[in-house]
């Protein structure tokens, strides 16, 4: 796979979401062939859902359109690491690889103590180790995108 490739999409997922005026978050879902199968913005701000951030909706969506067993073959890319629901929804959702850009560390240098985004400091890879099955992690990748995609939005 083409982890740049497709991180790139997700960071340019984010700039979408962002410019509608929800958090800058995107993901996508790729499959076995290297297809870009499902994506999905955040939506916190536009439905008025605090649970609505991109890989939340992506694997709920994923989870009506693909089985169980479609959803194992699946990489998960994100423009930023997964939160601690994110990571919950993703394990829960059977998908078996994340790769994102953004560290979790990185972006609560960004948030500060912006209310909208309170970050918990709680790495997707802890979350996923204590699950049952294993989940793969391929990140933080540099991509200056994936941080330009935050300046300015959060109010530190």
């Amino acid at each position: 796979m083409d982890d740049e490739r497709y991180l790139r999409e997700s960071i340019d997922l984010a700039a979408a979401a962002r410019a509608r005026g929800d958090h800058p978050f995107g993901s996508l879902l790729v499959d076995a062939d290297g297809n870009s199968v499902l994506t999905a913005l955040n939506t916190v701000n536009t439905e008025s859902d605090p649970t609505g951030h991109a890989e939340t909706n992506l694997v709920r969506e994923a989870g009506r359109l693909f089985s169980d067993a479609e959803r194992r073959d699946l990489i998960l890319y994100t423009s930023t690491e997964p939160c601690a629901m994110c990571a919950g929804a993703i394990y829960w959702a059977g998908v078996p690889t994340v790769v994102f850009a953004l560290g979790e560390a990185d972006l609560r240098t960004l948030t500060g103590a912006d209310p909208q985004n309170p970050t918990l400091a709680l790495p997707c890879r802890e979350v996923f180790a204590r699950g049952a099955h294993p989940t793969t992690v391929r990140g933080p990748f540099d991509i200056p995108a994936a941080h330009e995609v935050h300046v300015g939005f959060w109010h530190p």
